[in-house]
């Protein structure tokens, strides 16, 4: 299929096979009964001349089909290949999972990504279909889906914390688009809602994200453990394959968990506002939305196949916030693993904040990491860090606050590189390691890195191969830190 245009013979044999590495990469539409579903849905193939598909679920929704009760499709990971095109409308909708067109509609979508409202609607119309409007108001309806299916949330709740602004708004946009209220989904969810609690402070709320196996968690962990920020994040480290992920948000903290087919996310807050944004976020951290064949197809025709063998479904640890994963690559520049976590530690508990969790709660994590306004205010003296450190660190949160570089994906990532790149103390491998886990470019590649030049000399991989791994670097760069005894790779 092209990046426009979807051809129908292969997406009907897809769905003929329910075959699940294409869930997320279209929906499939029935006339006859105006529902679209995922390509993995179980109900009976629908007639040729039935069908209609769709790149997203919001270009279905707005030529007038509702999602399927069955297959769900607010639970599809996310289209994958936007990173790889690394876009204009890719970052777009990038920023709308985070929320920014439900805070500040489009046009402040739009003044963000440095282009025009009728441009950025063009834009959309042409790849997806449909505009930046209809996607969001889509995604907030899928969200919303979600909760009422499978939590106890109350009705109100669900409203705000998909990103609806009133609860009079959300009512109206359910029964326009699905012909049913809130609490009609809700009766037929049945007790309990499938999956979820009440969001108490006591239990939480919690969520399934799904995403496309196989999915190596264990490896991720394992280097997301390794670097933990202490107060900030928290991996429970008994055994590495039961291990789960907890990080400090405002209000309280979320928790990730491996399950069966899908990440368990239990949040604990008493702001469901933010609901959406963490979501979109834990994805990110997760590598969730990646597409493990396609990295493999490539990857496993080269110098590291019998790495790619070895560990399927391995992926790259993702940021929950751009602006700490550039401090971290600053700070851990030329230090190990335990050294960058421990300045890390000390910069948290001197300039971030503490988080404020409902009495009797025993807090995994205590601390937010600080924001750029926080740490280009901060006295950093004292903490172990260098003099030129200190400096490059306030350079860097002086330009993230003053919106002169943008590190959560708004910015194309050559010219977020080309902007890092000018600020002292920064050089290609810190901004390569930021591409790679911050931008969320999967063809990133750390070339300084000590210890990739190691294990290719090991493995006897001649350097001209790394041109052979394109558009898929970064995932090469994570099988060959794993392959490494010992090593997660750097120490950032």
């Amino acid at each position: 299929m092209s990046t426009r245009e979807l051809d129908f013979n292969s997406c009907y044999v897809a769905v003929s096979a329910r075959d699940s590495r294409f869930d997320g990469r279209f929906y499939t539409a029935v006339t006859s009964t105006g529902i679209y579903c995922r390509p993995v849905c179980p109900a009976r193939t629908p007639a040729r001349k039935n069908v209609r598909f769709y790149r997203h679920a919001a270009s279905a929704e707005a030529a007038g089909f509702r999602p399927c009760r069955r297959c769900r499709p607010e639970l599809s990971p996310g289209a994958p290949g936007w990173d790889v095109r690394a876009d204009l409308v890719g970052r777009a909708l990038r920023l709308i999972g985070d929320g920014e067109a439900d805070d500040h509609g489009v046009s402040g979508l739009a003044r963000r990504l440095n282009v025009t409202e009728r441009h950025l609607h063009r834009l959309f119309v042409a790849e997806l279909g449909t505009g930046p409007l209809a996607v969001a108001r889509t995604r907030r309806l899928l969200l919303a889906k979600q909760l009422l299916t499978e939590t106890h949330l109350p009705i109100a709740d669900v409203a705000f914390a998909a990103g609806f602004g009133s609860v009079r708004q959300f009512n109206a946009a359910m029964k326009e688009s699905y012909g049913f209220a809130p609490g009609d989904l809700r009766k037929a969810a049945g007790p309990a809602g499938g999956a979820g609690g009440p969001l108490l402070a006591a239990h939480g709320l919690t969520l399934r994200l799904h995403y496309r196996g196989p999915y190596d968690a264990a490896a991720l962990l394992r280097f997301l453990s390794a670097r933990a920020i202490p107060g900030t994040e928290f991996v429970t480290a008994d055994a590495i394959e039961d291990a789960t992920y907890s990080r400090a948000i405002p209000g309280g903290w979320f928790t990730l968990a491996p399950a069966r087919d899908h990440i368990r996310l239990t949040v604990r807050t008493g702001d469901t506002r933010q609901l959406a944004r963490i979501v979109a976020r834990c994805r990110r951290l997760l590598d969730l939305d990646a597409d493990p064949e396609a990295i493999a197809s490539v990857l496993g025709a080269t110098s590291l196949e019998p790495l790619v063998a070895a560990r399927p479904g391995l992926r790259v640890p993702g940021a929950f916030d751009g602006f700490e994963l550039a401090v971290r690559a600053v700070v851990g520049q030329q230090i190990s693993v335990a050294g960058a976590r421990t300045l890390l530690g000390r910069i948290a508990a001197r300039a971030g904040t503490a988080v404020t969790v409902p009495d009797g709660e025993a807090a995994p994590v205590t601390l937010l990491f600080p924001t750029a306004d926080q740490l280009a205010g901060a006295d950093l003296t004292g903490l172990g860090l260098t003099n030129r450190r200190v400096e490059t660190l306030r350079a860097v949160a002086e330009a993230v606050a003053g919106g002169l570089i943008d590190l959560d994906g708004a910015e194309d990532v050559p010219e977020t590189v080309a902007k890092l790149l000018r600020i002292p103390g920064i050089g290609p491998w810190t901004t390569s390691y930021i591409a790679l886990r911050a931008l969320g470019d999967p063809d990133a590649w750390p070339g300084g890195d000590l210890v990739l030049k190691k294990t290719m000399q090991c493995l006897g991989i001649p350097a001209e191969h790394v041109e052979r791994w394109r558009p898929w670097r970064a995932y090469a760069a994570l099988h060959l830190w794993n392959a490494t005894p010992g090593k997660t790779g750097h120490n950032a």
